[in-house]
């Protein structure tokens, strides 16, 4: 508590608290939503298996409009991404610099994991269990890291993506809003391959909004704009800057809401924007039309919900635990799902693990207890590898001297691109087939290489100067 209230108190007076709130609340509603819809039941062999409960909730579709919170996540990250490549380049560094730095938050705390479930599959396969039984395991414990992947992906695009923000403005976000039409249509009509994009494209749309988000905090009137002189460009960013108004909020909930029920009542997208078992089109697998209309009215309800966020975080109370959620929001995002492993385990071992069928009253009368004693073991598993977390977070590499040139930004896109491979490779590896690693043995070893070169480079290994 001592710490967090330094932390308040050294809080810059122009920082937007807003946004930190964002992030926690994403990320907390991401890992309430996946204990809420775990529905427990046992195979033919009598063994403990988790599902998603959704699809047997088919009243719940619309609530998803406000469970899918990445768009929320990608937005804040685009924020925050402009916030930290702006300041590291006033202080004269690069975006390979910027990358590396980046990198220390985000893979450290998913090495721990990748680390930690390897060593516990190795163990378990030694000790005579099936391959296929650790690969499901391992399978569900790491469902999160679909997730980081696409915002790796982003995070390596963001210095040229930014570049374009400078120079086009809104106008990036709207062409990738029609790249991702294009994929739509290529899952409607054929051929599919268009969609391809779209788990790129889609995300990359929000996290631009997240730049026009931060210009309209910068260079205010009468103050010196810290990115640069008012050059051409600069100046057209300014004239079409994100609308942050009240009405500019309405505009964004009523037309993405329109858009939506358009989309999803007459038009051919599902309305869960979850996926759904069993469905053969998703909205967020690749990222759809609808979901982005979903992020345009999360947009909406963001802005004209702004004035009372922030005045309720000028209290100490409320922004002390928004900055303790945020050290170790990724850890808790990371590990909430093997904390739901571990109280199965638990539970199915002292012969105390309800089955109840999913929507009945005792399925939901579960749900209390479920969610408390989930948020105990998540507790756990929090404080002992959220320290990791939160040295990563006073990492600071981008404040060294010195450039390592073009080497030294091919190798960090490297890494980065080796990481997302393993992950991506990870995610659509089918949870059935035979690992005794839990994951195949290529994209562990390209994920270690992949943090090993990144690690090298925070270490300052082909830094000049």
């Amino acid at each position: 508590m001592r710490r967090l209230r330094r932390l308040a108190e050294r809080t810059p007076a122009g920082r937007e608290r807003y946004v930190d709130l964002l992030r926690a609340l994403a990320i907390t509603m991401v890992v309430i939503g996946h204990w809420v819809v775990t529905a427990i039941g046992r195979d033919a062999g009598g063994q403990a298996t988790g599902r998603s409960a959704l699809g047997d909730l088919p009243w719940a579709y619309p609530l998803t409009w406000l469970a899918q919170v990445m768009p929320v996540f990608f937005l804040v990250g685009g924020y925050a991404n402009a916030i930290s490549l702006t300041r590291l380049r006033a202080r004269g560094g690069d975006p390979a610099g910027w990358l590396i730095d980046r990198s220390a938050r985000l893979i450290r705390p998913t090495s721990t994991l990748l680390l930690v479930l390897t060593a516990a599959a190795a163990v378990a396969w030694v000790g005579g269990a099936d391959p296929t039984r650790i690969r499901e395991v391992f399978w569900f414990a790491t469902i999160p890291l679909w997730f980081l992947a696409a915002y790796l992906a982003v995070v390596v695009l963001t210095p040229p993506m930014y570049a374009l923000h400078r120079r086009f403005g809104l106008t990036v976000p709207l062409v990738l809003v029609a790249l991702v039409g294009l994929g739509d249509l290529g899952r409607l009509t054929g051929p599919e391959a268009l969609s391809y994009g779209s788990y790129l494209f889609g995300w990359l749309a929000v996290h631009q909004l997240g730049f026009a988000w931060h210009d309209t905090h910068t260079a205010p009137p009468g103050q010196a704009d810290p990115a640069g002189p008012p050059t051409p460009e600069r100046r057209g960013v300014r004239r079409r800057r994100l609308p942050t108004s009240r009405r500019a909020g309405l505009v964004f909930l009523a037309s993405g809401l329109a858009a939506l029920l358009l989309l999803t009542v007459p038009g051919p997208w599902p309305v869960s924007m979850l996926n759904v078992p069993g469905e053969r089109l998703h909205n967020a697998g690749p990222p759809s039309l609808a979901l982005l209309a979903v992020a345009s009215g999360q947009l909406g309800l963001i802005l004209l919900l702004r004035g009372p966020a922030e005045r309720l975080l000028r209290r100490p109370g409320p922004w002390q635990l928004v900055i303790g959620v945020n050290l170790v929001v990724l850890t808790a995002f990371l590990w909430h799902l093997t904390a739901a492993i571990l109280l199965i385990g638990l539970l199915d071992a002292t012969g105390t693990l309800p089955t109840p069928t999913v929507d009945s009253a005792a399925w939901w009368a579960w749900r209390l207890p479920w969610l408390l004693l989930l948020t105990a073991v998540l507790a756990v598993l929090v404080a002992i590898f959220g320290p990791v977390e939160a040295r990563s977070s006073r990492h600071r590499g981008g404040r060294r001297a010195g450039r390592g040139g073009t080497p030294r930004t091919v190798l960090s896109v490297a890494g980065y691109a080796a990481v997302v491979a393993a992950l991506v490779i990870n995610s659509t590896t089918p949870k059935g087939a035979s690992e005794p690693l839990g994951t195949p043995v290529p994209a562990l070893l390209a994920y270690l290489a992949g943090a090993g070169v990144l690690r090298l480079l925070r270490s300052g290994w082909g830094t000049r100067g």
